[in-house]
């Protein structure tokens, strides 16, 4: 099993930054696709950034505001959010899959942590 635990979250002004983090333990191995998910309320669950082998990927929403990494031991997965917009307020879910085609589609997606509160206003 993958654990992965979200922290960071808060609140916080238009124009302003965060950075998420989540920490991932259990059997995970570097080729696995690590991605940033978030779901507003009433809304679907949607893919936000995603970082594998191939490289990194962005949702339109986010791109040039949003930056996906992983610390050089790899058990840390970030989420730096800059120029943030009201638009971003939903809970933030950071997401592991052995198996990932569709970089920033939730259903490929095997272990998720628990979620992360951001607002803005």
């Amino acid at each position: 099993d993958v654990q992965l635990v979200e922290s960071g979250g808060g609140s916080e002004q238009a124009e302003g930054s965060l950075t998420l983090s989540c920490t991932v333990s259990g059997n995970h191995y570097d080729n696995y696709c690590m991605g940033w998910f978030r779901q507003a309320p009433g809304k679907e669950r949607k893919g936000v950034a995603s970082i594998d082998s191939d490289g990194t990927a962005y949702a339109d929403s986010v791109k040039g505001r949003f930056t996906i990494s992983k610390d050089n031991t790899k058990t840390t997965l970030y989420l730096q959010m800059n120029s943030l917009e009201p638009e971003d307020t939903a809970t933030y879910y950071c997401a592991s899959g052995v198996y990932v085609m569709h970089k920033l589609d939730p259903i490929e997606y095997d272990s998720w942590g628990q979620g992360t509160q951001v607002t803005v206003s």
